[in-house]
């Protein structure tokens, strides 16, 4: 690689990291208040927090990444122009077409980082994330163990307790729990514990009664017992794994997916292709959106001004693309036999940016021509 390649190259890299820190960072920062409150609230402990964070952290990456890529481009292209570096390398024989190899290389080192992102790490993380989100779901002690709060869960029942010993005893506790239209139940115990069993979660009511309202007849029946247990599902509701996302799933299983996969997800064979194909284009379309920009900005010619109306240019071009992108994406997942249009905007974006660099160079050539034949 030759001397310039490396030195424009380096740049890239070092303003692609410094755009994707920041991005990262907003992104970041945003869903993790969102999250802190959620989990926070539930009870749930700084440890848990920042492995949610974690774990999606892959996912934000995947966004950011072409992104930043395509800032990196604009901003090290500006300021080359500006300074006149670029101007200056031409007119040592370089074409615009070889001032493009280093964002060409540039943007396949994005796209390897994306073909990672997309093909293992994401998968991983959210499979996992789905997990996590699980068992802290089924965790009773982070949902109901709040000392003198009306906790209403979602089964269409209230708990309460009024402290919890150090020992782990449950003080005073109370439990109404709705059945619409049927019955109502209220339960109340000088003392509870959590147990757990290979049903799950249980919760041990000691000295206490039980309250049955009869809604259909109007019947109430009271019952004083020493001990009564009632399962972590009558008070929570279905604690289970919710249905897999088709992201959470590997590549291979998506492009050939079995009845079963189909089945567990609840999604046709259109959905599948759809998250297969576009897990396949992506880094294909980094790719496309660094030499894009690149070819956009070499397409204007010198200005006291600067570029800015190219970099306008090059935005609304990345947004009709992603746009173009879009309607590719539900033309598949209306029907799996269209899975080529999703390469058809990294198609016509390769096309668009190789045309507008042979057509600005034939015009600096042309431009060249009548100041030779004057010298």
């Amino acid at each position: 690689m030759a001397r310039f390649d490396r030195y424009m190259l380096s740049q890239l890299l070092v303003l692609f990291g410094f755009f994707s820190l920041i991005l990262v960072l907003v992104y970041w920062v945003n869903q993790a208040v969102a999250l802190f409150d959620q989990l926070i609230a539930d009870g749930q402990s700084a440890r848990v927090f920042f492995e949610f964070t974690a774990l999606s952290l892959p996912n934000i990456i995947r966004l950011v990444l072409p992104v930043a890529a395509f800032t990196a481009v604009i901003y090290v292209t500006n300021r080359m122009s500006n300074e006149s570096e670029l101007t200056v390398v031409q007119a040592t024989g370089y074409s615009r077409l070889r001032l493009a190899r280093p964002v060409l290389v540039f943007g396949l080192l994005v796209a390897l980082m994306m073909g990672a992102l997309m093909h293992f790490l994401v998968p991983v993380s959210l499979s996992r994330l789905a997990e996590r989100e699980t068992e802290v779901s089924e965790n009773l002690s982070a949902r109901l163990l709040r000392a003198g709060v009306f906790i209403h869960t979602g089964s269409d029942a209230t708990f309460y307790l009024r402290e919890i010993s150090p020992d782990g005893v449950l003080e005073d506790v109370f439990l109404f729990d709705e059945t619409p239209g049927v019955r109502n139940q209220i339960y109340t115990a000088d003392r509870a514990f959590l147990v757990r069993a290979e049903r799950g979660p249980q919760l041990v009511l000691i000295d206490g009664q039980a309250q049955t309202l009869d809604l259909q007849t109007g019947r109430m029946v009271t019952t004083t017992f020493n001990d009564f247990v009632i399962g972590v599902e009558d008070l929570l509701g279905d604690v289970n794994r919710p249905t897999p996302r088709l992201r959470e799933l590997s590549t291979w299983r998506l492009l050939f997916p079995s009845g079963a996969d189909m089945a567990l997800t609840n999604k046709g064979r259109a959905s599948f292709a759809q998250e297969a194909h576009e897990r396949l284009s992506q880094p294909l379309f980094s790719v496309v959106s660094s030499l894009l920009a690149f070819a956009v900005l070499m397409s204007g010619g010198f200005s006291r001004f600067g570029i800015w109306r190219q970099i306008i240019i090059a935005v609304l071009l990345l947004v009709a693309f992603k746009v173009l992108e879009g309607m590719a994406a539900q033309a598949i997942g209306r029907s799996a036999a269209a899975w080529p249009l999703a390469y058809l905007p990294a198609l016509i974006g390769g096309l668009t940016a190789y045309i507008l660099l042979k057509r600005s160079q034939r015009e600096r050539r042309v431009k060249l021509a009548p100041e030779a034949a004057v010298a």
